[in-house]
């Protein structure tokens, strides 16, 4: 992975898609990097759309990273290896792996002390300058690319990436067979929250959003209760009583999936006393809540960024049904112009548009 080129050598010329500008894609040619000793050339067969690759497309930056110059977008991603470095020992060519998008500089403070999703070093698909992997081919570190059981499709080793936000946020907010869940927001991340919290063994979940569509697909995936709500925030109150009601029993542990000031209100709001809200969607950068009445309550905030030591976990359970992500997967497309550019008015559109999926 790098900032790679505009060009390739050979009689095989690779493409990726390029983000130029707003609403602004073009399939390009993409050089790659050298093969080094210890990473692998990847032949790009399934890769997701995420939220944050529609942002960069509508607005050129995402939070503080800003696209100043021509990149290749996409992160979601799986493929077949197709040539390994001189010291690569645990992957052979034609092995179908998913992969880890974020390479970590493993030496600073956060990297020791095993929090490598933190290292301010990390250069991560598709997050500027660092070219994504919406290509042909891609390098990567063989350490960040995972083998695929026989039992798993190439699109679940992609899911592999959006499911790890889940399972990071499970992990941070110590989900578990005691912790009732509530999850605002029913969008690919609220929904991979939601199975992940199943898988975590925890007993009711309910899923809160504004758009009915989604929450009828929350039921079908198994939430216990589904509560749809406004925009307003003057209905806060009046919501939680029924977010509360739906539930049932005190609220342990609420994902704000979203990151609106009044979700996190509505959070802080409904969780229990002496419970956790872990923020997960990034929507706003500033906030005005409740924060003093929430933390008489000790209730507990946390937040989470990206995820780490996950790809193992998510293989397991997608390979053993525990979490079946399928579901998830609505619209398909293939690796052209004109469909690279439909994907994206599909995915940006939302409504009925879950995750959208390039085969390659």
């Amino acid at each position: 992975m790098g900032k790679g080129g505009n060009s390739s050598d050979g009689e095989q010329v690779n493409k990726a898609a390029w983000l130029f500008g707003v609403n602004d894609l073009r399939i390009q040619p993409f050089k790659l990097q050298p093969l080094g000793p210890n990473d692998v050339k990847i032949r790009m067969k399934a890769v997701g759309i995420c939220g944050s690759d529609v942002h960069y497309l509508k607005h050129m930056r995402c939070g503080d990273f800003v696209v100043k110059e021509p990149m290749v977008i996409g992160h979601e991603c799986a493929g077949v290896v197709e040539e390994v470095g001189s010291d690569v020992k645990s992957l052979v060519v034609g092995d179908r792996v998913a992969m880890e998008p974020g390479i970590s500089c493993w030496h600073c403070f956060h990297c020791k002390g095993g929090s490598y999703n933190l290292c301010p070093d990390m250069k991560f698909f598709a997050t500027p300058p660092i070219h994504g992997s919406l290509a042909d081919q891609v390098v990567h570190p063989a350490d960040l690319c995972f083998k695929l059981p026989d039992s798993m499709s190439l699109e679940e080793g992609a899911m592999c990436e959006p499911l790890s936000v889940g399972v990071h946020a499970c992990r941070r907010a110590n989900v578990s067979a005691e912790t009732t869940v509530l999850i605002l927001g029913a969008g690919p991340i609220g929904l991979v929250t939601m199975l992940t919290a199943r898988a975590f063994g925890a007993p009711k979940i309910v899923l809160v959003d504004v758009d009915s569509h989604r929450l009828s697909v929350a039921k079908k995936l198994g939430a216990d209760a589904v509560v749809q709500v406004s925009t307003n925030t003057e209905d806060v109150n009046s919501e939680v009583a029924e977010i509360q009601k739906a539930m049932g029993v005190g609220i342990d542990v609420t994902f704000d999936c979203v990151g609106f000031s009044k979700t996190m209100t509505t959070a802080l709001t409904a969780t229990t006393s002496g419970g956790k809200v872990c923020l997960v969607g990034m929507g706003h950068n500033e906030m005005k809540v409740p924060l003093t009445p929430a933390a008489a309550r000790e209730v507990d905030i946390v937040g989470i960024f990206r995820y780490k030591n996950t790809w193992p976990l998510c293989i397991d359970l997608i390979s053993s049904g525990k979490i079946d992500v399928k579901p998830l997967i609505t619209h398909r497309f293939g690796f052209s112009q004109d469909e690279v550019e439909k994907a994206f008015e599909t995915s940006a559109k939302g409504s009925d548009a879950i995750k959208v999926m390039f085969n390659l």
